[in-house]
């Protein structure tokens, strides 16, 4: 599946909640709401057209000259599609982003 097949069918499955997307080095990258953040992580897990059932890691950005000056990002793996994506959150410093262990327990790290 190419890079452009994964973007329509990521639409098709999250509809409205992808705040953005791009692609760099040929993955895929989404901005959803932090709000979404585990019903987002869960369809990409459960649905038929994703199975992203690995998280490869999660790591964080800072960028201070923004308002919400942080990103979360989640990174994914389909390994039955054999397919990477990558899922960012903004966050300021006093909301908390929601925890995902419940849909990926490897990130409780």
């Amino acid at each position: 599946m190419s890079v452009e097949d994964l973007a329509k069918t990521v639409d098709a499955l999250l509809g409205g909640r992808i705040v953005s997307r791009t692609v760099a080095c040929g993955e895929l990258t989404l901005v959803v709401e932090a709000t979404d953040i585990v019903e987002v992580l869960t369809k990409l897990r459960d649905a038929d057209e994703g199975q992203f059932e690995v998280l490869i890691d999660i790591c964080g950005v800072d960028y201070p000259e923004r308002a919400r000056r942080f990103d979360v990002v989640y990174h994914l793996l389909s390994m039955r599609k054999n397919q990477r994506l990558r899922i960012k959150v903004e966050a300021d410093a006093e909301t908390p982003v929601p925890s995902v262990i419940g849909v990926y327990p490897a990130a409780n790290w």
